[in-house]
């Protein structure tokens, strides 16, 4: 049986449509893809309440995966530290290749059964970790590995995929499964299967860090100010939450180099 992924486009003789066909059409599939994604929630729950539980034990959270479904792990873990001012380890990825096949495709590297165990295992992976599995097709040799050894160390196990009953969805304690369909290129997973993957990682990594504090209200009170944006940004946030005048929360931007740092020293010393 063929899968999902593979199958043929739902639209024929895209090299004879016009740009603005193109890219209604794109459009139109592009739709459906946050439905998908809604039917699978109460798949990610359980993933995300288990990553709670071992991330405030002093677990990590880690995706494994290759080519696109890689690369969108990467890029959701590198972006937890400047959020969430949490350390770069917290939340690793992981691609089939190594950081080479973040830019350019390592070709047969997720063919590899034996090696995202072995990049795990760089990281001292142990049972207080969680290990997902990002895959569009669901077979991808390197995942399928890693989440089998990982099963066999006592490591907590998920995995996002967009095709049903996949051997990574068997391989996984806690499988996300996100059917979006054939694409509009047939076989070009980085379009909608990418797009589902993109949604849950940030849904993931997004709700874990609430769950973990690392946000107050709405806002992201524990954010890297790494530039002029982010640290007027931070001074705004001050400014809602104490009532003091722009030139004050400047300084307490400036005295503590870090929004909720400055926000509870203020409270502090208003109280005494």
């Amino acid at each position: 049986m063929i899968n999902t992924t593979e199958k043929d486009s739902n639209y024929q003789d895209l090299d004879k449509m016009s740009v603005l066909e193109l890219l209604t059409n794109i459009n139109k599939e592009d739709t459906t893809v946050p439905l998908a994604v809604e039917k699978s929630i109460p798949q990610i729950e359980p993933l995300v309440k288990i990553a709670v539980e071992k991330m405030q034990s002093g677990g990590r959270l880690f995706y494994i995966g290759a080519g696109t479904s890689g690369r969108l792990g990467i890029l959701d873990a590198s972006e937890c530290p400047p959020t969430y001012g949490v350390p770069f380890d917290w939340v690793v990825g992981l691609i089939a290749g190594g950081d080479i096949a973040i830019r350019k495709a390592v070709e047969f590297a997720e063919d590899d059964m034996e090696q995202a165990w072995k990049d795990l295992e760089e990281f001292a992976i142990n049972s207080d970790d969680v290990v997902i599995g990002i895959a569009a097709s669901g077979t991808t040799p390197y995942v399928i590995g890693g989440l089998r050894k990982a099963n066999e160390s006592g490591v907590v196990t998920g995995c996002i995929v967009c095709n049903g009953n996949s051997p990574i969805a068997k391989e996984a304690q806690f499988p996300v499964e996100v059917i979006v369909g054939p694409e509009f290129v047939t076989g070009s997973t980085r379009m909608k299967a990418g797009t589902a993957q993109k949604l849950v990682l940030n849904m993931i990594s997004t709700s874990v860090m609430i769950q973990l504090g690392r946000v107050k209200g709405n806002k992201m009170v524990d954010m890297q100010l790494s530039n002029h944006k982010l640290v007027g940004r931070g001074v705004r946030m001050v400014m809602a939450e104490t009532g003091v005048d722009e030139e004050t929360a400047t300084a307490l931007i400036e005295e503590f180099g870090n929004v909720r740092k400055a926000i509870e020293n203020h409270q502090h010393l208003t109280k005494h």
